[in-house]
């Protein structure tokens, strides 16, 4: 056994190596006009946008926790009576004026009614000044997402310039090198800049300092208190400190270190010293030489980065820029942008997201305003779910751990909006939170009237441990996953026509069902999520084996939730009645949730709602916003259509430019909502994961939906459920080489379009039953309701072999397609 794996490692691994040497760098031959085209660098804390000008360079600054206002929730009062009132006129038939009340009661925020949340915010820039560097030749701006080192590179009157950016999570500072291959070349002045409206600049021996504090925001005064340093370090030439700004004389190569702190401690203390913390940071690296701050910088990059390598189609157009790469990709068949464009995707979870730190925000953590849009906040109803789902899947999972330290202090903030408005035990949130986890409705009665946040983001704890089997994780995050629960429990309501309990009043997120209202009850995803709540607090409490007694009152509670229902127009029914508009095409579909990112609908299982989930998705159309392209992708991946979820692929990989209201792309890769917002980025990433392997559904599913196109490539290092690690190589649309890492042990079932053979050339041996891995349950749903209107013809699907290969912890096993 030994021997063999040893060969079918080495096998695997050097036929795929071949497929392993595109660049994952974008370039360009000219500077950033606007922020959307300048390029991100970030280390999870402090993120930057480069430009690469060259008279005058602008680096725009963010640190993770700068952010408008104060401690404090946003619920102002005992809601109760207003949310009893509505539900009465919601099962007396009366949805206008439930719509209305709630509108009227949960108005505009003002001082009085407390506020709709505080809005993320920069920092200010640096700005590098460059005299006479006016002629220039051989320009090329680039980001090497392989190493997150950027760089500049330009030829001015015969002397060649250089700069390379990083941000260093070892050394938590912004790194700058400056160097030119002939001395004494380096004249330039180093200034800072801020929107801060209260803010100072000084200089103090050779340190030149922005110290600021954050914006008043609604009935919020701003008491996030920064500093930043910027201190050069010179070989040759003069550092002169003149006003506001330092200058730089004919030095022969400079370092620039920035470090920022600020006086944030959590969401409830800010009694953090903002200046000693900046000075720390510098003062334990400014000895360092550039090498070792960018060795430090690059090994930690690395250590996430290379678990993953993807390969697609041929080095076709790597030696045009990135943005023309974008502007010929709906004609190129360039599909190693794709493959650039899944690990940006990861580039920017590595660079936004690290242990200890806040989650990634609407914008990640790149962001140049006071007043970013939609506050650069998390909005909870879909896209800060969106931004963790390539965590796990693209061997992340570490990065998921800001997400779950947020959720552990909105188990604590919720309740207030679980006791004032509901008179709930437990814990919610609506659809909106910030940096001091507000849980109270944001953006009023119609929009903000969806007690369903906490719901969707406990399913991440949930899915971290399928994906990792860490037991110790479970039992720490039981009580936020039990607390949620508990919340259900108590503000189910029995709605009037059939006596199933439903969460009452609610909203498909952002929809309405007739004009002006969205405001309803017992909305299908709404019991699509409850039903995951209660199942993953029964599973775990199977698997730690206590709290049975609770567990109980779930499953009866369960019974009684409205099963998923086919409505008149073939359509999976989004709302509890017959509702849908097949002329919608509302950038929301959020009833598919149960298609993705739950496991809920299932064409081997259920292939009626799995028809059902594919109408609905038709009639919402393919281009939308472009998160909620992203999020398309991975829908079309579940339906086990390749070739649809390439068309969503090639409609957000379309350039777009600053200002344009279609989704999208923008030059420096970020998504466009537009205007930007880092989730389609995300989700993006999540589905070509989920093109090429699935592990949702009671087995690996490899190649579940590859395109047409794709004709050959190979991707190392997937995550499946149940601690796989998952390596693919295709060939005329087929796999051709698996290879499975086993973390955990287990029944490895896998399911494949072609016959797999072991090292022996016999066919693995077929699966029978039920897959008894623990990761691999899927909790049986209700049989659904179909309109009498709906029709469905027998689902016609690709012969599969299931396989059942039994696997040992820590062991690796290799396969192939052919005898």
């Amino acid at each position: 056994m030994l021997k063999y794996l040893i060969i079918s490692v080495w096998f695997i691994g050097f036929s795929i190596s071949m497929y392993s040497q595109q660049k994952n760098e974008l370039w360009y031959n000219k500077k950033a006009t606007n922020w959307n085209e300048a390029l991100p660098i970030g280390n999870g804390r402090i993120g930057g946008m480069f430009f690469g000008g060259v008279e005058q360079e602008t680096i725009q600054l963010n640190e993770e926790t700068v952010w408008a206002g104060e401690p404090g929730n946003n619920i102002v009062k005992d809601y109760y009576n207003e949310v009893e009132q509505i539900r009465t006129l919601l099962f007396s038939g009366k949805n206008s004026e439930a719509q209305d009340l709630a509108s009227k009661v949960f108005t505009k925020a003002t001082p009085k009614n407390n506020n709709y949340g505080v809005p993320y915010q920069t920092v200010g820039n640096l700005n590098l000044n460059f005299p006479n560097h006016d002629v220039i030749k051989n320009y090329r701006r680039s980001l090497n997402i392989g190493n997150a080192v950027g760089e500049v590179r330009y030829t001015s009157h015969g002397v060649d310039f250089k700069r390379e950016y990083f941000v260093s999570f070892p050394d938590q500072l912004m790194v700058i090198r400056l160097t030119a291959n002939k001395a004494k070349s380096l004249s330039f002045s180093i200034s800072l800049d801020s929107p801060q409206l209260q803010h100072k600049i000084k200089i103090k021996d050779g340190i030149l300092s922005l110290e600021g504090i954050s914006g008043f925001h609604e009935n919020k005064k701003g008491k996030i208190e920064f500093v930043t340093l910027v201190q050069p370090i010179l070989q040759g030439g003069n550092l002169i400190e003149q006003d506001e700004k330092n200058e730089i004389k004919e030095a022969d190569e400079v370092l620039l270190l920035v470090s920022i702190g600020t006086n944030f401690k959590n969401y409830q203390d800010l009694s953090n010293n903002a200046k000693q913390i900046a000075e720390l940071f510098l003062r334990k690296s400014n000895t360092k030489d550039f090498e070792n701050l960018k060795t430090n910088h690059v090994e930690d990059y690395k250590r996430y980065f290379d678990r993953v390598s993807f390969t697609l189609g041929d080095e076709l157009e790597n030696n045009l820029p990135t943005d023309d790469r974008l502007k010929s990709f709906e004609t190129s068949g360039d599909l190693t942008l794709v493959s650039l464009y899944f690990q940006f995707g990861r580039y920017l979870l590595i660079s936004s997201s690290r242990p200890g730190g806040q989650p990634t925000n609407l914008q990640g953590i790149w962001n140049d305003k006071l007043s970013p849009p939609w506050d650069s906040k998390y909005t909870v109803n879909i896209n800060t779910e969106m931004n963790y789902w390539p965590a796990e899947v693209t061997n992340l999972s570490e990065l998921h751990q800001p997400l779950f330290d947020m959720l552990e202090d909105l188990a604590v903030t919720g309740k207030e909006s679980a006791q004032k408005m509901y008179h709930a035990k437990g814990w919610n949130i609506h659809h909106n939170t910030d940096i001091w986890r507000i849980s109270g409705i944001v953006d009023g009665g119609f929009y903000g009237f969806w007690p369903m946040g906490g719901a969707w983001l406990t399913q991440h704890i949930w899915q971290h441990y399928l994906y990792t089997g860490d037991i110790e994780f479970l039992k720490n995050y039981y009580p936020v996953l039990k607390s949620a629960a508990e919340f259900y429990v108590d503000v189910l309501q029995e709605e009037p026509d059939n006596h199933w309990l439903v969460v009452a009043p609610s909203m498909s997120p952002e929809n309405k069902y007739m004009n002006g209202v969205g405001i309803t009850y017992g909305t299908t995803m709404d019991n699509q999520l409850v039903f995951d709540v209660f199942s993953n607090a029964i599973r775990v409490s199977e698997i730690l084996e206590f709290d049975t007694e609770f567990a109980a009152v779930l499953k009866d509670l369960k019974k009684r939730l409205p099963p998923m229902q086919i409505g008149r127009h073939n359509q999976l029914q989004e709302w509890i009645k017959d509702w849908d508009n097949p002329e919608n095409k509302h950038r929301h579909i959020s009833h598919l949730y149960g298609l993705h990112p739950s496991a809920q609908i299932s064409p081997f299982k259920n292939p009626e709602l799995f028809q059902a989930a594919e109408q609905s998705l038709v009639y919402r159309g393919d281009k939308s916003t472009g998160w909620s392209m992203g999020w398309k992708v991975n829908f079309w991946s579940r339906l086990l259509n390749g070739n649809r979820a390439y068309d969503l692929i090639k409609d957000q990989l379309t350039l777009v430019k600053d200002g344009t209201e279609e989704g999208g792309t923008y030059p420096n890769l970020f998504d466009a909502h537009p205007p930007f917002q880092i989730d389609g980025n995300f989700g993006c990433t999540a589905g070509i994961a989920e093109m090429l392997l699935q592990s949702h559904d009671g087995t690996i599913h490899v190649l579940p939906a590859l395109p047409e196109a794709w004709k050959s490539g190979a991707i190392q290092g997937l995550k499946a459920r149940g601690g796989f690690e998952v390596d693919l190589k295709w060939e005329n649309n087929k796999i051709t080489e698996l290879q499975i890492h086993s973390g955990l042990g287990g029944i490895c079932r896998i399911r494949s379009e072609v016959k797999l053979y072991d090292k022996k050339g016999e066919e693995l041996p077929l699966a029978s039953g039920e897959n008894n891995n623990k990761f691999y349950k899927v909790p049986e749903i209700k049989t659904p309701l179909v309109s009498d209107k709906a029709f469905f013809k027998s689902l016609e699907l690709p012969e599969f072999y299931v396989y059942d290969v039994e696997t040992e912890k820590g062991e690796i096993y290799g396969f192939n397609s052919k005898k």
